[in-house]
Formats: structure tokens, C-alpha cells, sequence
């Protein structure tokens, strides 16, 4: 499609001599631009991608898919229900919980608000996001029944250590004659938790599921049954199921319901992002477009000679062509090499800095996760790279067509 000839041609231009150095400057400027306007778009995608799915695995790791609750705030019979559920062709898993909150306090006066979730020792040694991440020896001693299990960084906040003795107190207190009385009782701390997201390491407890009907006075009852579905993406057909299975007996919400505002927000975000960084890669086209007019204006004499000598309009077009599209290529090529190296190593550059510059880059507090995640779409990557070499082979059209429309003789007769 393009001889050697104009290639030759092509390359020569872009080695700009020192009168056409300032040509040479906008053309280092667009293939910037394009490099980091593509490595910036990778970056960024993958990690909200990461952050999305780390929130997602770690979300649908910890609650169910589905959750059943109770008509009247409690389920009775629900082990007969939860069996009727697990028959369903989607639902892989059924687990009784008992949720309330309380105000969790420490022999050393500390205190803070936290969320009990009573539930069996079989149905928690199953989650593997949380089973994997308790200390060493907290699940068979909460399997044992010698304690509860709390967020490592609710017990760093309340300064309690396994063995120690946590006092929960519930707003749902015992009526007197006097008023309501809170309900409280201590419990050892059988182990720690970390499953990497703030909300959860922060303020929750794990009990096991009679204490926490006893605890709570729910009787033989529950608060729900959280179900687990193969296939989360695909909730809403499962929910249709849930619901003609449980019918009156209790109200069904999914993990699309429960958390639609947070990803809802997420996707928003992640498109306005998309968005803005593409400006810069097309601000870095319209300099393509800027260094080849001054190019073309510049090789005037160079290009009269050249169709004077047998060169035809297609082949000054091609030769120009060549030239604009060469710094996208090699820009787009330099940025994607860049963005997926440094999206790969994105915790340790992050580390990295923070120990540099001794500042806290990425708070768990305010980002929910304790490492700074990057997810790689490749199907992403393919866009952002035929994004950009389309922008900047459309910036080569409009100088490569005046380079060939260009009049030898004008353009001699005023040189």
C-alpha cells in the first residue's frame, strides 16, 4: 500500500532540521499527549474496574445474593423454608442469620457502634472470604462456641486482643416497671477478622447463631435467610423464583436493590472518566493536525518538486499521511506499553509514593478497601487503542489532502 519511497519521505520529515524545529516541538507535544492520553485511559479503566469488582466479590462475599426476610421483622420455620429454597435449580446456598445492631465497648472504656450477625459455624467455615481471612485458631474456637469473632479493625479501635472480653449493648432493651433497660452481655473474643473492605473489618461481629437468639430474643426464629445463587449477574430471574417460593412468609431483596445508588454511582463515574481522558487524546490529534499544516506549509518547494518530478497527488497525500499517522502509532503504542505496566504494579508504585512522600494516598476510610485494586479489560484496552489510532489517523486527513492539492507552480512562484 505504501512504497518504500514514501516512507523514506515520511521519515525524513519527522526528523525535522533546525529551521523547521518548531514543527518538530508540536509533534513531540502530540505524541505525549497521545501516550499519556492512552496510558492515563488504561490506568484509570482498570482501576475502576478493580475497585468495582473488589466491592462486588467482597459485598456478595460477605452478604447473600438474596436475602429473605422475615413478614413481622422475625422468620419462624425457617429451616423447612431454607430446604424448600435450596431446591431451587439457581440457589447454591441457604444460610439462617440473625442481625442487629449494638454498641460494642471494651474493658479499657473504648467504645463503638458495630453490626451483629448471629450465624451457624458450618454456614461461616463456607465463605471462604471470610473464613480464609480469620486469625489463626478463631474459627475452630468460634466453632467450639468459646467467643465471637471481630473485625480486626473494630478490635484495634476497641483495643482488644483474642481472649479478651467484649460488652455488647443493644438498643432494644427489656421493658420494667422503671423503663426500658438496654440489654447487655459480654463475650470473649475467640479471633480477628480481615477481609480487606473497611465497612466490614471496621464494624462487624460475628456470633454464633443461638447465642444470637438468645441475645437478641428471637426465639426460635431469625431475621432472614441470605441465598447464594450461581450466577449473581443474572439475579432478577432467580428473585422471581425466591419470591413465588416464599410468598407471604417473608420479603425478598436482592444485592442489586440493596447497593443499586453505590454501583449506580460507581458506573457514572467510571463513564465521566472514560469521557474526559479521551479529551486528551484528542487535544493531542488537533496538535497532529496543527505540526502537519506547518509541515505542509514549510515543504512547499519540497512537494512542487516532487510532483514536478512524477509524483502523483496520492502518493504526497500517502507520504503525509504516514507522517501524522507515525507519531500516533508510536504514541499509542508507548501508551499502552506504559498504562498496562504501570495498571499491572499499581499497589507498589502506590506504596512506593506514600513511603516517599509520606502521605496516605488511597485511605480505606474513604476508598472502603485496604489495597488499591486494577482490573485489566482487554476488550477495554482494544477500544482505547482503535480510540486512539482512529483520532489520530482522522487528524492526517485534512493536512494530507492540502499537501496534495497544493499548486507546484504557486508554490514555486513564491518561494
Amino acid at each position: 500500500m505504501f512504497s518504500a519511497f514514501e516512507w523514506m519521505v515520511a521519515g525524513r520529515y519527522l526528523r525535522a532540521r533546525r529551521q523547521e524545529g518548531f514543527v518538530s516541538v508540536i509533534a513531540g507535544f502530540s505524541f505525549l499527549g497521545i501516550a499519556l492520553g492512552v496510558a492515563a485511559l488504561i490506568i484509570v479503566m482498570a482501576v475502576m474496574n478493580g475497585f468495582r469488582h473488589e466491592l462486588l466479590s467482597r459485598i456478595l462475599g460477605v452478604n447473600g445474593h438474596i436475602t429473605v426476610y422475615g413478614a413481622g421483622g422475625a422468620l419462624a420455620d425457617f429451616d423447612p423454608l431454607a430446604g424448600e429454597l435450596l431446591r431451587l435449580d439457581d440457589v447454591i446456598g441457604a444460610t439462617p442469620i440473625v442481625d442487629g445492631q449494638v454498641l460494642a465497648t471494651s474493658a479499657r472504656g473504648f467504645t463503638s457502634g458495630a453490626m451483629v450477625r448471629g450465624v451457624r459455624a458450618v454456614d461461616l467455615r463456607d465463605r471462604a472470604i471470610i473464613a480464609d481471612a480469620v486469625s489463626a485458631g478463631g474459627l475452630a474456637r468460634f466453632s467450639a462456641d468459646e467467643g465471637v469473632l471481630v473485625g480486626y479493625r473494630l478490635a484495634q479501635r476497641l483495643g482488644l486482643d483474642t481472649g479478651d472480653r467484649i460488652t455488647l449493648l443493644s438498643p432494644k432493651g427489656t421493658p420494667t416497671v422503671f423503663g426500658t433497660v438496654p440489654r447487655t452481655a459480654s463475650y470473649t473474643v475467640a479471633g480477628t477478622f480481615d477481609v480487606g473492605m473497611y465497612e466490614y473489618d471496621s464494624g462487624f461481629v460475628y456470633m454464633p447463631l443461638d447465642r444470637a437468639q438468645i441475645y437478641f430474643r428471637m426465639g426460635e426464629a431469625v431475621t432472614g435467610i441470605e441465598l447464594f445463587v450461581a450466577d449473581p449477574t443474572a439475579i432478577r430471574t432467580v428473585r422471581r423464583e425466591v419470591i413465588a417460593t416464599v410468598g407471604a412468609r417473608g420479603r425478598v431483596w436482592d444485592w442489586q436493590q440493596a447497593n443499586a445508588q453505590f454501583f449506580g454511582a460507581v458506573k457514572v463515574e467510571r463513564n465521566v472518566m472514560f469521557v474526559i481522558l479521551t479529551l486528551i487524546i484528542l487535544v493531542a490529534a488537533l496538535n497532529i493536525i496543527s505540526s502537519l499544516i506547518m509541515l505542509v506549509k514549510d515543504k512547499g518547494r519540497d512537494i512542487a518538486i516532487l510532483r514536478t518530478m512524477g509524483a502523483t497527488r496520492g502518493m504526497v497525500m500517502r507520504i503525509f499521511f504516514l507522517t501524522g499517522a507515525s507519531i500516533g502509532v508510536v504514541g499509542t503504542l508507548m501508551g499502552l506499553i506504559l498504562g498496562i505496566a504501570f495498571a499491572a504494579n499499581i499497589e507498589t508504585i502506590r506504596r512506593w509514593i506514600e513511603g516517599l512522600a509520606g502521605v496516605d494516598l488511597f485511605s480505606a476510610e474513604i476508598y472502603f478497601l485496604s489495597q488499591l485494586p486494577a482490573r485489566i479489560d482487554a476488550d477495554e484496552v482494544i477500544v482505547v487503542v482503535v480510540m486512539a489510532l482512529a483520532l489520530s489517523f482522522l487528524a492526517t486527513i485534512y493536512p494530507a489532502w492540502r499537501a496534495a492539492r497544493l499548486d507546484p507552480v504557486e508554490a514555486l512562484r513564491y518561494e
